[in-house]
This record gives structure tokens, C-alpha cells and sequence, in this order.
């Protein structure tokens, strides 16, 4: 809207301007015809802005469009992924849960199969310490029977009494189960001593029988005793399957809860890093939505306020173009300006009417007339005449203070008009160069705004490319490192084994493994425990894929001798290399924290960079805002006083309309006013009887005067 004013006050101007040109020249070709060429161009110029503009918007429409299919493409894909991510998480959660639970019960139940296991051990011996002392007393029993048979079968029954198995045979007298009458029998027999011979044969006989009863006894138990010992190894081989088969699942179990652990947090990490994304996506389309409505308001606004002012501009066209209006300027080119001619008119009408009440005034005043008859003669009383004269010097003198202070009051108020109207002029000439150089601070603040933005992008991409060097130096450094160590360790075994064979005293077994409370239950309970993996080697040795003729047989070999002279070569030069590892290493370790401390001081000082940039545009911007506010003020103020200064033109404009003439003609005037008071003084004095002569010698001296 302001640069459609701004074009209208151009054009005034331009006709203004045009008119005025034509003032004191007259003009050599059609000034209508030169408006209508400058309306045209003005036409034709906004129509060519208002397609660039239209070429512009569409260009951002179609960002805007884009902008938004894009995003609204993957804030659909983020709303269905998170769903999906979610459920992934609850079933990978779920079945770490189930996991844990089934982890718990095969350690307990492993705890269980131990706990049976010692508890069968404990009571296997029991029964093993029962069964040895049972078959022994059993055993000790049954000898003592047989020694007792053999005596009274030989006949030395008395002297078999003095004997200690004696003693066993009472108490197994006491302690089995036997009749009465054979208890007695053989307590008889015990009792009496040698020379019992009566019922030697009936003792013998009972004697047998317990035998034969201690001996059924002692199957028995030595079979419950196999039956026993059966059980016994088949529950250890049971349970120890069941040990074996738990902590095989505790194993496995373990590896899968640790993987779906490590697939918790990733799916943790994608559902956080998802939602996030989907939330600055969705406040990005909802600022892109609310920026391209934004904006397409704004253009049409544009677009109708340039859509008026081509209306304006054809409508002006056709008015100046119109056939009666191109009559009219074809009958008023030829003479002068119109604006002059007009001004010119008014002046002089002025001017003319002035000059007639002037001469009325002089000539046509009603008291002149009845002065010039009463001098003529007319019967008119003196003292009316001479007061009429008083009358009309006193207005004469009136007249002149008027003008006089007429004339003050003009200079002082020209005067004043001026000074105020080069203050004015001035003051919009200072606003415009400061309207200016704030343009061009704020071109540079932006231009710096520019830089530091791009400064701040490329010290990201800086930091960023440092960090990937730095991660593959580390890894670089680990890998070496790594290597170098398996390297010191394959020396350190082929030293060890060279000195097996050259130098046993320095050989060193290797360190037996120390082995976890599980792996050594796995141990104890007839399982094999893995050996740890051998160190890998980046180059190992390739076999031939072809082969060839076998060589001819070699020379047959002498008497071996060791090659300890070759071996202590061999030695020294391991033992260089390790020593080289060795410094190699720690020179990578001095590198490496050098290289960390270098790549942290980096990134510290980028970061107090990135504030300080980042702190210096938001300064830029703030100034560059406060100016971009100044300058509106300034723009407003000097359109205020541009408006103040052409009304003070007007002023000025007014003010010699209204004092020119007076200015020019007060002194003109002034002497009239004089030779009119001079007139009336001498008639006067005639009329109050002076010298005649003496006033016609003043009156032609006066006319000669003014003449």
C-alpha cells in the first residue's frame, strides 16, 4: 500500500514537473502523450513485478507443498512404526520376563537335583557304614558257628568253650530268635563246660540251623546292599543328567536373555529417537502449515493491492486517452502551461482588482468628488471640506500603519517560513542518508548473520568429520594393540616352548584355568569343561591346492644334535621383536592419549566457538531487528516531515501571494499616501486662506515630483 502511494505521489509529481517545465519554454512535443508513455511503463513494470512475485509464491507453494507430502509421508510412516515398535518391545519385554522366570526355575531346580544328590551321598553312606557293620557282625557271627561246629564235630567242645567265639555263640544264644527248648539246650551246653556229651548231636544240629540262618541273613542284606548301590548310581546318573541339562539351559538361557536385553534397549532407543522425530516433525508441519498460510495471505494482499493499483493506472490511462479529453488538451497545449496561465490569471486579477480600488480610492472616493466640486466652485461649506480633509489624512495615515506593519509581519513570517522549510528539507535529507546507511548495516549484519551461520555449519561438519577420525583412530589403535598383544603372547609361547626343549629348567607350564563355581559342579559331576579359544591369527598357512611329483628321497639322516646355537639366535631375536612390541605399544599409547587429548581440546573449543558465534548472531539479529525498527521510525518520521515541509511550501506559497505585491509597491504607496496628504494639505491651507500662487508653485512642484 505505501509503494502504491509512493507511485501516486510520482506520478503528481511527474506532472507537476512536467508543467512546470513547460512554464517558461512551451513545449516541443505532447506532455499528455509523455504522461501516458510514464503510466505506461509504471504498468508495465508492476505487471512484470507482480509475475515475479507470482513466479516466486508458486516456487514456495510448492516448497510448501512438498514440505508438507514429505513430512506428512513420514509422520505416517513414524505413527505406524511406533505402534509396531511398541509391540515389539512389549513382546521382547514379555519374554524377558519369561526368561527370568524360567532362569529361576532351572536354577532352583538345579539346586534341587544338588541338594537331592548330597542328601542321597549322606544317605548312601549311612547305609553303606549299616550294611558293613551288619555283614561283618553277620560274617563274624557265622565263623564263630562254623568254629563251634567243627570243635563239637571233632570232639573238643570243652575246650572250644575257652575261647573267645565261645563268648560270640552266647550272645547270638541271647540275640536270635530261637525256641525256648533250643535256647535252653544251648545254654546247657555253654554252661557245662567240657565233658558235655548227651546231646552233642542236638546242639550240633541247632548249631547248623543258625548258621544256615545267619547265612540266609547275610544274602539278604548283602542283596538289598547291590539293590541299594543300584538305585543309588542310577539317582546320581538321574540327577546328575538333570545338573547337566539345567545348566545347559541356564546357559543357552542366558545368551538369549542377554540378546533380547541388548533388543530391549535398541527397541527402547528406536521407539524414543521415533517418537521424538514424529514430535519435531508434527510442530515442523504445523509451523510450515501456519508460515504458507501466512504467506499466502500476505500475497494476496499483494496481489489486490497491485491489482488496484494497475486498476488505478488503466483508469488513468483511459481518462487521459479519452477523445473529448485529448480535444480539450489539444486546444489548450498550444498557449502556456495551464498551471502558470491559471496562477498567472488569479495574480493578476488580484493585481488589477487592487489597482481599480486603488484608482477608486484616489479618484472615485465620494469625498474627492465632493472636494473637487467644492473647488470647482460647488456651494458646499468650507468647514465640511476642511474636516473631510482631516478625514482623509487621518486615513491616509491609518493605511500607511497598516501597511507598515503589514509589511513587518510579512518579512518576519517569510522569514520564518523559510528557515522552518530548509530545517524541514534537511531533516528528511538527514533521515533519508541515515534511512540508508541503516539499510546497508542492516545488509551487513545480515551478510555477517550469513557467514557466522555457515562458519557455525561447517565447524559442525568439522566436528563431525573429526569425530569419525577419532573413532577410527581408536579403533585402529584397539585393533593394533590387540594384534600386537597376541603377537607378544604367540612369541612368549614360542619362547616357552623352544625352552622346553633346549632349556627345560626355564620352561614355564602353562597356569592351570581357574574355573567358575558352576564350571567346577560341571567338573565334579563328570562333564568337560571347554578349553578357552586359542588366540586367532590374521594369516594362517595355506595348503597347496595342487600337487606335484613327490621329490626324490633325501640324503638318510645322521646322528641328531640339538641346535643350541641356533636356538639362542633364535632367542635373542624373539626377544628383540617383543622388545619392539613392546616399545611399538607404548608408543601407540603415548599417541593415542595425545590424539584423545587433541580431539577433546578440539571439541571443547568448537563448542565454546559454536556459543560464541551463536551468541554473536543472536547480537547481529537483535541489532539488525532495532534497526529494521529504526528504520520504519525513520521512514514514518521522514514521511511526517516531508508531509510538514510541503505544507510549509504552502505556506510560503500563500504568504507571497498575500505580501508580494504589498512588498513591491510600499514604498510606491508610501509617496502617494504622501503627495495625497500634501494635496489635501494645501487645499487646506487655500481653502483657509494661504497665497494662491504659493500653493499652485507647491502644487507643480509636488506634480513634478511624482512625475
Amino acid at each position: 500500500m505505501a509503494t502504491a502511494c509512493l507511485r501516486s505521489l510520482a506520478v503528481i509529481s511527474l506532472l507537476v514537473g512536467a508543467q512546470a517545465a513547460r512554464s517558461g519554454t512551451g513545449l516541443s512535443a505532447n506532455p499528455i502523450r509523455r504522461v501516458v508513455t510514464m503510466l505506461e511503463m509504471m504498468q508495465k513494470k508492476v505487471s512484470e513485478e507482480g509475475e515475479k512475485d507470482k513466479s516466486l509464491f508458486e516456487k514456495f507453494q510448492c516448497w510448501c507443498k512438498n514440505g508438507a507430502s514429505g513430512l506428512g509421508a513420514t509422520i505416517t510412516e513414524a505413527e505406524a512404526k511406533i505402534p509396531q515398535v511398541q509391540s515389539s518391545l512389549d513382546e521382547a519385554t514379555a519374554q524377558l520376563g519369561q526368561l527370568d522366570k524360567d532362569l529361576t526355575d532351572h536354577r532352583q531346580n538345579r539346586a534341587d537335583a544338588k541338594d537331592a544328590l548330597a542328601q542321597a551321598a549322606k544317605l548312601r553312606e549311612k547305609e553303606a557304614a549299616a550294611f558293613l557293620k551288619e555283614s561283618s557282625d553277620d560274617k563274624a557271627n557265622i565263623a564263630a558257628l562254623s568254629k563251634a561246629i567243627t570243635a563239637l564235630e571233632k570232639g573238643v567242645g570243652g575246650s572250644f568253650l575257652q575261647t573267645p567265639t565261645a563268648a560270640a555263640v552266647r550272645r547270638l544264644t541271647v540275640s536270635m530268635e530261637l525256641s525256648s527248648t533250643d535256647r535252653d539246650a544251648l545254654a546247657s551246653f555253654l554252661s557245662q563246660g567240657e565233658g558235655y556229651v548227651p546231646q552233642s548231636g542236638q546242639i550240633i544240629g541247632i548249631l547248623k540251623q543258625m548258621k544256615d540262618t545267619m547265612e540266609q541273613e547275610l544274602a539278604e542284606i548283602e542283596e538289598a546292599e547291590e539293590k541299594a548301590k543300584a538305585d543309588y548310581e542310577a539317582l546320581v546318573a538321574a540327577k546328575e543328567k538333570e545338573v547337566k541339562s539345567n545348566t545347559k539351559a541356564i546357559e543357552v538361557k542366558l545368551g538369549r536373555h542377554g540378546q533380547t536385553g541388548v533388543k530391549i534397549v535398541a527397541l527402547n532407543e528406536d521407539l524414543e529417537d521415533t517418537t521424538k522425530s514424529l514430535n519435531e516433525d508434527k510442530k515442523f508441519l504445523a509451523d510450515l502449515d501456519s508460515n504458507c498460510a501466512k504467506k499466502k495471505a500476505e500475497f494476496e494482499v499483494v496481489q489486490k493491492t497491485r491489482a488496484d493499483e494497475l486498476l488505478a493506472i488503466a483508469e488513468t490511462i483511459k481518462i487521459l486517452n479519452d477523445d473529448d479529453a485529448l480535444e480539450l488538451f489539444k486546444k489548450t497545449l498550444p498557449s502556456p502551461s495551464l498551471l502558470q496561465t491559471r496562477a498567472s490569471g488569479k495574480e493578476v486579477r488580484r493585481q488589477a482588482l487592487r489597482a481599480l480600488a486603488a484608482h477608486g480610492r484616489r479618484s472615485a472616493d465620494p469625498r474627492l468628488d465632493f472636494l473637487a466640486l467644492a473647488l470647482r466652485g460647488k456651494k458646499v461649506s468650507f468647514d465640511k471640506v476642511l474636516a473631510m480633509i482631516d478625514d482623509m489624512v487621518a486615513l491616509l495615515g491609518k493605511e500607511q500603519v497598516s501597511d507598515a506593519k503589514k509589511k513587518t509581519y510579512c518579512k518576519a513570517e517569510l522569514d520564518k517560513s523559510e528557515d522552518s522549510k530548509k530545517e524541514l528539507d534537511l531533516a528528511v535529507s538527514d533521515l533519508g542518508k541515515a534511512v540508508e546507511d541503516a539499510k546497508g548495516t542492516i545488509s551487513t549484519l545480515t551478510e555477517e548473520v550469513a557467514a557466522l551461520e555457515k562458519g557455525i555449519k561447517d565447524l559442525d561438519t568439522s566436528v563431525a568429520e573429526a569425530t569419525e577420525d577419532r573413532k577410527e583412530e581408536h579403533a585402529h589403535y584397539q585393533e593394533t594393540r590387540a594384534a600386537d598383544s597376541a603377537a607378544k603372547e604367540v612369541l612368549k609361547m614360542a619362547t616357552n616352548r623352544l625352552q622346553k626343549f633346549y632349556n627345560p629348567a626355564l620352561y614355564k607350564p602353562p597356569p592351570k584355568r581357574e574355573l567358575s563355581a558352576e564350571d567346577r559342579i560341571y567338573e565334579n559331576f563328570g562333564g568337560t569343561v571347554p578349553e578357552p579359544p586359542a588366540p586367532s591369527f590374521l594369516q594362517q598357512t595355506t595348503r597347496d591346492s595342487g600337487r606335484v611329483a613327490p621329490p626324490p628321497p633325501p640324503q638318510a639322516f645322521e646322528a641328531y644334535a640339538k641346535k643350541g646355537q641356533e636356538n639362542t639366535g633364535v632367542l635373542e631375536l624373539v626377544n628383540m621383536l617383543v622388545a619392539d612390541l613392546d616399545k611399538e605399544m607404548q608408543e601407540m599409547e603415548v599417541e593415542e592419549k595425545d590424539a584423545q587429548a587433541e580431539y577433546e581440546q578440539l571439541v571443547a573449543d568448537s563448542a565454546a566457538k559454536r556459543v560464541a558465534d551463536s551468541k554473536a548472531i543472536e547480537e547481529k539479529e537483535s541489532a539488525k531487528a532495532d534497526l529494521e525498527g529504526e528504520v520504519q521510525k525513520m521512514a514514518l518520521e521522514k514521511k511526517s516531515k516531508l508531509k510538514e515541509a510541503m505544507a510549509t511550501a504552502m505556506t510560503i506559497r500563500d504568504l507571497h501571494s498575500e505580501c508580494d505585491w504589498l512588498l513591491a509597491n510600499f514604498e510606491a504607496r508610501k509617496e502617494a499616501r504622501d503627495g495625497e496628504v500634501d494635496s489635501l494639505t494645501n487645499a487646506k491651507a487655500v481653502l483657509s486662506g494661504a497665497d494662491y500662487s504659493l500653493v499652485q508653485t507647491v502644487r507643480a512642484h509636488f506634480r513634478g515630483v511624482v512625475h
